[in-house]
C-alpha cells in the first residue's frame, strides 16, 4: 500500500486520537472528572487496539474501534450538551464526576487569562475550602474550552469512522481474494 493510503491515514488519525485523548485525560485528573476519566481510559485502550489493528492488518480490531468510535462520538455529543445547558442538562451537576465529590472542570479556575481573588475578608482566607475563591475576566468561560475540546474529538472521531470503515471493507476484501487464491 502507498503512503497515502488510506490505512496511513487511519494510523495517523489513530495516533492524533491518542494525543488528544491523553491530553483531556490529564485535564479530567486535575478536575477529578471521574466519568470522563474512566471513559477515557477506556477510549485510549481501544484507539491503541485501533492503531494495532491497522498496523497488523487485523479487521475485527480495526471494526472495534469503528464501533467504539460511534459510541465516543455519543459521548462527546453528550458532554457538549452537558457544557451548553441542552436538553435539561446542567453543567453545575455532579454527574461528571460521578457524585462523588463536588469537583468541576479544571478550566474553571485554571482557564486562560483567569484571575483567582480571595474573598476580601481576612478570616475566609485562612480557610482551605476552594469555593472561597471567585474567578474573574477569563478571556475564555471553561464551558467553552471543554466544547473545544469535544469538537475536536468529533472531528478526529468522524474522519477516523470513515477511515476504519473503508480499511476494514479494504482487508475484508483482501481477505476474501486470498481465501479465492489458496482455495484453487
Amino acid at each position: 500500500m502507498g503512503c497515502c493510503s488510506g490505512r496511513c491515514v487511519l494510523i495517523f488519525l489513530c495516533c492524533v486520537q491518542l494525543i488528544s485523548a491523553v491530553e483531556r485525560q490529564a485535564f479530567d485528573f486535575l478536575g477529578f472528572q471521574w466519568a470522563p476519566i474512566m471513559i477515557n481510559f477506556f477510549h485510549i485502550i481501544v484507539v491503541i487496539l485501533g492503531l494495532f489493528g491497522a498496523i497488523q492488518y487485523r479487521s475485527r480490531y480495526v471494526i472495534m474501534y469503528l464501533l467504539w468510535t460511534l459510541l465516543w462520538i455519543g459521548w462527546n455529543v453528550f458532554v457538549s450538551c452537558l457544557y451548553l445547558d441542552l436538553g435539561g442538562l446542567s453543567k453545575d451537576s455532579d454527574v461528571l464526576s460521578l457524585g462523588l465529590s463536588s469537583h468541576h472542570s479544571w478550566w474553571k479556575d485554571n482557564g486562560p487569562g483567569c484571575r483567582s481573588e480571595n474573598l476580601p475578608s481576612p478570616a475566609w482566607q485562612n480557610q482551605q475550602n476552594p469555593e472561597l475563591t471567585t474567578v474573574q475576566s477569563c478571556w475564555l468561560e471553561y464551558q467553552y474550552i471543554e466544547i473545544l475540546h469535544c469538537g475536536v474529538q468529533l472531528l478526529i472521531s468522524l474522519l477516523g469512522v470513515i477511515y476504519a470503515f473503508f480499511v476494514a471493507s479494504s482487508f475484508a476484501s483482501e481477505e476474501e481474494s486470498c481465501k479465492f487464491i489458496l482455495n484453487h
